[in-house]
This record gives C-alpha cells, sequence and structure tokens, in this order.
C-alpha cells in the first residue's frame, strides 16, 4: 500500500488587501526539503497585518509544524490554532503542543565565572569548615568510645576478650615481620647518614648516639604509628563500612545490641596492646640495623656500641618514646573506626571513607608527634 504525498507550498497573495498568506498541502517530513526552502524564501515579506490562510492545509507532523512556527513565530501560530475552525482537531492540538513546548523552554544562563582568587578563597574555606566538622565528630566520638569503656569497666562479663585477641593477632603479630624490617633498613640509613655527615668533623664515633636517640625517642614509635595508620586504620574502616553497606549494624542495633560495643572497643582495646609491642620491636630493629652498619662501616664492635649506649642514653629517653604510643593507638583506632561508621551503603563510599581514615591518621599522628616533642622540650625532658 502507498501513500500518496500531497505538495505543500506557501504563497504571498499582495494583491488583496491587506496580503494574505497562503498555507497549502501536506507540511510534513516528506516535503520538508522544499518547504524550508519556500519559507527561507518568504522571510521579511510579511508583517503582523498579513492575513494567514489555513484551510488548505493537509496533514502535518512535528517537522512541518517546526517550519510553521520558523515562518508564522510561536504567538502568531498559538493564535490560529485557537481561533481557525478550519483546522482538524488533531492539527491543532500539535501546533498547540509545539507553541506549549518553544514557549517554556528558555537557554540556560550560564553562571557568571568567578575569579580565581575568590575560588581559592572558597575552597580554603570549605576545607577549613570540613576540618572543623571533622574535629568535633572525632571528639565526640573518642567521647562515645571512653564513655562505653567506662561502663564497660564495672562489668567484666560483657568483655569480650576472644575478639580482642583475635584483633591483637591481626593488628600486632602479622604486622611484626613489616615494622622489623622498616625500621631495621631505616635504622640503617640513619647509621649510614650520620657515619657520612659526622665523619667530616672526626665525629663518627657519636653516630651511636645518633641512632639511638633517634630510634628511642622518635623513630621507633612514629614509624610504627603511620605504618598501623596505613595498615590498621584502613582495614578498620573497611571492615566496619562493610558492615554498615551491608545493614549489619543496623541489624545489631535491632537486636539491642551496641556496635560500639561490639565492633570499636575490642579494636581500640588491641590496637593499645598491640602499638606499644610493636614500638618496642621497631627500637630493638632499629638500632641493631644501626649497629650493623656501624660495625661494617666504622669499625664499631657491637660491644662497644653497647656500651656507649649505656653510659650516654637514660632510660626516659625510652619512656619518653614508649609513652607516646598508647596514645597514637587510641585515635588511629578510633579514627578507623569512625570512618567505618561513616559509610553511606555503597562500595565508592567505602573506599572513600578508607582513604579518609588512612590521610586522618597519619596526619593525627604526625601533628601529635610535633605536639610531643615541643612538650619534651619545653619540660627538659
Amino acid at each position: 500500500m502507498t501513500t500518496t504525498v500531497t505538495s505543500a507550498n506557501a504563497t504571498l497573495d499582495t494583491t488583496s488587501s491587506p496580503a494574505c498568506l497562503r498555507i497549502t498541502g501536506d507540511w510534513t517530513l516528506a516535503n520538508y526539503a522544499s518547504l524550508k526552502l519556500c519559507t527561507a524564501g518568504l522571510a521579511g515579506q510579511y508583517d503582523s497585518m498579513t492575513r494567514i490562510e489555513l484551510e488548505q492545509l493537509g496533514k502535518l507532523d512535528t517537522a512541518g509544524a517546526a517550519l510553521l512556527v520558523e515562518l508564522l513565530g510561536t504567538e502568531r501560530l498559538a493564535q490560529l490554532a485557537e481561533t481557525d475552525t478550519h483546522l482538524p482537531a488533531a492539527s491543532r492540538a500539535l501546533l498547540q503542543t509545539v507553541y506549549c513546548s518553544l514557549h517554556d523552554y528558555c537557554i540556560p544562563v550560564k553562571a557568571p565565572e568567578q575569579a580565581v582568587l575568590v575560588q581559592l578563597l572558597e575552597r580554603i574555606g570549605s576545607a577549613v569548615d570540613t576540618l572543623k566538622q571533622d574535629t568535633l565528630h572525632l571528639l565526640g566520638f573518642v567521647g562515645l568510645i571512653l564513655a562505653t569503656f567506662g561502663r564497660l569497666l564495672l562489668q567484666p562479663k560483657r568483655w569480650r576478650l576472644t575478639s580482642v585477641v583475635a584483633h591483637v593477632e591481626q593488628t600486632g603479630l602479622n604486622a611484626a615481620p613489616i615494622v622489623a624490617l622498616l625500621t631495621f633498613l631505616v635504622g640503617a640509613v640513619v647509621a649510614f647518614l650520620g657515619a657520612t655527615v659526622l665523619v667530616k668533623f672526626g665525629a663518627s664515633i657519636f653516630t651511636v648516639d645518633l641512632v639511638a636517640f633517634s630510634f628511642l625517642r622518635e623513630f621507633g614509635v612514629l614509624l610504627t604509628a603511620i605504618l598501623m595508620a596505613g595498615r590498621t586504620a584502613s582495614a578498620f574502616t573497611a571492615q566496619i563500612g562493610s558492615m554498615k553497606a551491608n545493614e549489619e549494624i543496623d541489624a545489631l542495633r535491632t537486636l539491642g545490641l551496641d556496635p560500639i560495643e561490639i565492633l570499636v572497643i575490642p579494636r581500640v582495646l588491641a590496637l593499645l596492646i598491640a602499638l606499644p609491642l610493636l614500638t618496642f620491636l621497631a627500637m630493638l630493629c632499629g638500632i641493631v640495623g644501626g649497629g650493623l652498619v656501624c660495625a661494617l662501616s666504622l669499625d664499631i664492635s657491637p660491644a662497644m656500641f653497647l656500651s656507649m649506649m649505656q653510659n650516654d642514653i637514660d632510660a626516659r629517653h625510652f619512656l619518653v618514646g614508649l609513652a607516646k604510643a598508647p596514645f597514637f593507638a587510641f585515635l588511629i583506632a578510633a579514627i578507623g573506626c569512625l570512618e567505618g561508621l561513616k559509610v553511606t551503603g555503597s562500595a565508592e563510599s567505602v573506599g572513600a571513607h578508607t582513604t579518609s581514615s588512612v590521610v586522618q591518621s597519619i596526619f593525627v599522628v604526625i601533628v601529635l608527634d610535633a605536639i610531643a616533642a615541643l612538650f619534651y622540650m619545653e619540660m627538659g625532658w
């Protein structure tokens, strides 16, 4: 079956007064090319006083309606669609729809571009506000942990020793090889650095004091805390975040159980136990690495190395370094668990908060270590 397409045209009759614009034929996609040339040729040859005749208008589709809009304008076309009774109901409805679509459409207004300085200040302000909110959340979460821990102290039956021991194994025992290897190598590097610099002043023997002081007071606990921030805080966030995404934490609350008591307290206690032990291991391995370099490069025997340490290094340096470990452990565990509880329910959120927990933990550890160094210096320790 073939469909007959009637040729379409638009002609301007200037012999009548006023002039008359006659629309004839099928204004459809099949006649689009010829109608486009016709409407372009009539542009500017008529005005608002020109009479429009649509009695001979045949079929009409959206392509033809668009050309009529281009030819007559939206307001004139809407007026004809309402007043011309010769048009079929379908054509009038189509013209009304096209008019409403064009009338409601507006070109989006491009937002004015801000100056680079204004954008920079906005980002700085946003970062400061984010830092403030994260600090307040961390302080509130620390208070919640302490309150829960204080409540559990009076109820020994509710202690989850099995969970604590399992987390001590994961965070402490499993991390011992990497901590020992890293601190051993850093101790060797520090000894090489001391031997290279101090030999110019004939004071290479003091490389022993450099290695011992640096690892007992700073490097031992700092390197261990940074490793735990990258290894353990991320693990805590991923574990709790996955539970949050799977609605397991909501299930715990539905059963009347406290997620802080079940998930957070065992992890905090485990890291409070594991980090000081790993710090002690790091101090030993760092000093061994430095002692090995001294024996190989500076001809300082192990006996002489230990003798100088015993004469020059007081026990307070060891205690000063070890005293920072529990504070670092508590904050690392708290940040890791808090970021896990902030997960909203998607894999992307788990990854984002895991990254955030590592960054925050390392930042807090370094800032707290700097504050502790200033405090020890002012106290003469």
